[in-house]
């Protein structure tokens, strides 16, 4: 069932924000019973998961989604399988070559990345998540191809409710053999989640392409690849720098649970503090940080085919209009997130992870005012390669990922600094590439923002974060935390929207939009 780019986008947000509470509330759950130590560990293989699932899918997500947005736009049912078939093969055929020489070198590849030995037994929980995680990522591009977001939300919601069903069993069943056999049992929970979402996505595709998915189960791998090799060529042209881009972000991330332990021991902590530290910043901050990211991940995945499919069709106005409605939402969603996290940094990480983690809040309120650049990293980034510009966004990621890693080794060294100096190099690194993405829009189609729109909003957000902070400090000050913070919350945002309101940024017909409740919804906004 496709769907329209605004409605598509607007179901991913809500299973996307669906998804991240439920994930958030995965993490919360895990630092209270393996601790900041686990959690250390935990960051430790992520990265690396996430890196090896980055190679075994080479950028076919997107390649994927691109293409089928084309033939599809050309009605070509019979080139959009042959695409599938391409796709799936190749990531079926990475994945089991990376699986086999994680099993076979797994000792020598964990001695040579973690400066934690016990690393080694979480990173073999992790392996059967990489081929599941491929299948499921090429599928769900697949779908978004056809801009039906549907499967690519139910299965992320499945995903997480079957890892938030058995992390805490899981956990608790191998905390008795030590801490390291703890974060292994909850890295294999997630193996059970992403099978679950990929038997949904298979589930789906089965039942609305029978057809199809006869001849996927006939056709050999080698026979599919040399008989489509100019499609497999157009899959590459996409899927590479994608890939490489993706890489280069990866590498960095991989890198940075070496970097920080081994520059937070060279300015002088022990290298038990140091993994606590660092688990206390990339475990508990930066998720909360990251937090509102299901907004531009929900737009990236409908902003690729959307414009490639206005790019095919040589519809210039209607590429630019669907750049800036993904900018558009992103800020207007994103603002009072950055807000809320900068303004509420402290009593938030007190509530979620405890007093005794009182350092996190101020890592996150550090962090926070740079999230607004964040939230616009992944739209830009997909309209570029939605126009066939992947090799600038590789370009872009490069430049940011080699001053954020130099940043980070230099500054958390410094006994001054110390795990800021992570966050200082975290921030230069959002905030650069995404103003590189930004520049390359500008250059490549000459894109434009209204000004005077996104200056409203800033005014909105501005007025938003004074309102929370006095409300805080002045009319809260008797009531709990969670109190504090829910009624804050509330009233500051509710503030903001009738800003946007009343400055005609938000009216009916935006409201109009939202699937299911908007024309309920719109009676009460008036047109802007």
């Amino acid at each position: 069932m496709r769907q329209s780019f605004f409605y598509g986008t607007v179901i991913l947000i809500i299973a996307g924000g669906i998804t991240k509470v439920f994930g958030f509330a995965h993490r919360i759950v895990l630092s209270r019973i393996i601790g900041a130590e686990g959690m250390g560990l935990y960051q430790m293989v992520v990265p690396l998961l996430y890196f090896l699932i980055t190679l075994t899918t080479f950028g076919l997500p997107v390649a994927i989604a691109k293409q089928v947005a084309e033939t599809e736009a050309a009605n070509n049912p019979r080139l959009t399988r042959r695409f599938l078939l391409l796709a799936l093969s190749v990531a079926g055929g990475i994945s089991l070559v990376i699986c086999s020489v994680l099993l076979l070198f797994s000792t020598w590849i964990a001695g040579g990345l973690f400066a934690d030995p016990r690393a080694h037994i979480v990173m073999l929980a992790a392996i059967p998540v990489i081929p599941i995680s491929s299948i499921s990522l090429v599928l769900r591009g697949y779908f978004q191809g056809k801009q039906n977001m549907i499967p690519t939300a139910v299965s992320q919601l499945i995903e997480q409710i079957v890892r938030m069903a058995l992390v805490v069993v899981m956990t608790i069943s191998f905390m008795s053999h030590g801490v390291e056999y703890a974060t292994a049992g909850a890295v294999a929970s997630i193996i059970f989640g992403e099978a679950a979402g990929l038997l949904y996505i298979l589930w789906q595709y089965r039942k609305g392409s029978k057809k199809t998915a006869a001849l996927l189960l006939r056709k050999p791998f080698l026979q599919g690849v040399s008989a489509h090799s100019a499609s497999l060529r157009q899959l590459i042209h996409v899927a590479l720098p994608v890939t490489m881009s993706r890489i280069i972000g990866s590498i960095a991330y991989v890198l940075e649970p070496m970097l920080v332990p081994l520059a937070l021991v060279m300015a002088g902590f022990t290298t038990a503090n140091a993994t606590g530290l660092y688990g206390q910043f990339a475990g508990m901050a930066v998720p909360l940080l990251t937090f509102p990211t299901f907004l531009t991940y929900s737009l990236s995945v409908s902003l690729v085919p959307a414009v490639a499919e206005a790019a095919f069709q040589n519809n210039a106005p209607l590429v630019h209009r669907r750049i800036y409605q993904s900018m558009r939402i992103t800020l207007v969603i994103g603002a009072p997130c950055t807000v809320l996290l900068t303004v509420f940094a402290e009593p938030l990480c007190g509530l979620i992870y405890g007093e005794q983690f009182h350092e996190v809040g101020y890592l996150l309120k550090q962090m926070a005012p740079f999230s607004v650049f964040l939230f616009f990293q992944a739209p830009l980034a997909a309209a570029l390669q939605g126009l066939d510009y992947a090799q600038v966004v590789f370009r872009n990621t490069l430049i940011g990922a080699i001053v954020k890693t130099a940043a980070m080794f230099l500054f958390t060294a410094q006994p001054s600094f110390g795990i800021y100096g992570t966050v200082i190099a975290l921030n230069i690194g959002i905030t650069l590439v995404t103003l590189l993405h930004f520049a390359s829009l500008i250059k490549k189609i000459g894109f434009t923002i209204d000004v005077k729109e996104f200056g409203k909003i800033g005014a909105a957000m501005l007025a938003m974060g004074y309102s929370g902070s006095y409300m805080a400090k002045h009319w809260f000050t008797d009531v709990t935390v969670g109190q504090l913070l829910l009624a804050c919350t509330m009233a500051s945002t509710v503030l903001y929207v009738v800003l946007l309101v009343a400055m005609k940024v938000l009216g009916k017909q935006d409201v109009r939009r939202i699937p299911w409740i908007g024309e309920q919804l719109s009676i009460f906004f008036p047109r802007r």
